[in-house]
């Protein structure tokens, strides 16, 4: 498993990574605002990106935020502005399909590509809404979806094991255990997708191995997910956990 790119926010002068600003807001906040508090900036470094230089920063890697499976990481995630976009980019290509179906399955290879870590448990919560709320309002039937819908409660299954609560400079999640995200295939033809497990740490701090032999000519084991599950239909996926 590998991410095609990893976006953060700005640092502050501690070098402490900062927080990504909202880029759709809600009425009632203040688009100009960068910060939610002094404390918090003096806390954490939380300093909100101009959704300007969002835009211009994915227009860098234009062609890898307009496709589908193209994976992303904001390891400094805050409420969601990078992913956001990157959403809102990926699930633009799904404007002509006229199955519900395969919409649904489309936008969770979407989904399944987005990633995100943030330190503050009120910012992890709020950038898995702000992707939700967005997807459904996508969505070709949103308004006829019940809430225990199999798709709807998939999608909430794959945001909270792709965006985490947790420290991307320790590899911790809140409760201090090791940071893992599921790589999540799509397989062809089947409206299924197969999930691996891999630690974050492994990801970012080893070198990934392209020979059978090391340096000294001995064998050498390729890189393993931590744990590999049989494929799902992509309704089911919140069954992994039950």
């Amino acid at each position: 498993m590998g991410f095609t790119y990893l976006m953060c926010g700005s640092w502050n002068t501690q070098g402490v990574i900062g927080k990504v600003p909202r880029f759709f807001m809600p009425a009632h906040e203040n688009p100009k605002s960068q910060i939610k508090s002094r404390q918090r900036v003096a806390d954490h470094g939380e300093v909100f990106t101009n959704p300007r230089e969002v835009n211009a920063m994915l227009d860098l890697v234009r062609n890898e935020s307009f496709r589908l499976d193209s994976r992303f990481l904001e390891p400094a995630c805050g409420d969601g502005n990078f992913l956001i976009e990157i959403l809102r980019r990926k699930l633009s290509l799904l404007q002509d399909l006229k199955s519900q179906t395969e919409w649904e399955f489309q936008s969770l290879i979407a989904v399944g590509s987005c990633y995100g870590i943030d330190i503050l448990p009120d910012n992890a919560e709020a950038c898995r809404t702000r992707l939700e709320e967005y997807i459904l309002s996508q969505h070709p039937a949103s308004e006829r979806l019940p809430v225990d819908s199999p798709y709807l409660l998939s999608l909430r299954y794959m945001l909270r094991k792709n965006i985490v609560c947790g420290d991307a400079l320790t590899y911790r999640t809140a409760e201090d255990k090791p940071i893992t995200f599921c790589e999540w295939t799509p397989i062809a033809g089947s409206m299924q997708f197969s999930r691996r497990d891999f630690q974050f740490d492994f990801l970012v701090t080893q070198s990934h191995q392209y020979s059978l032999f090391d340096e000294q000519g001995e064998v050498q084991s390729f890189d393993e997910p931590v744990k590999a599950y049989p494929p799902e239909h992509y309704t089911q996926l919140y069954r992994y956990d039950l």
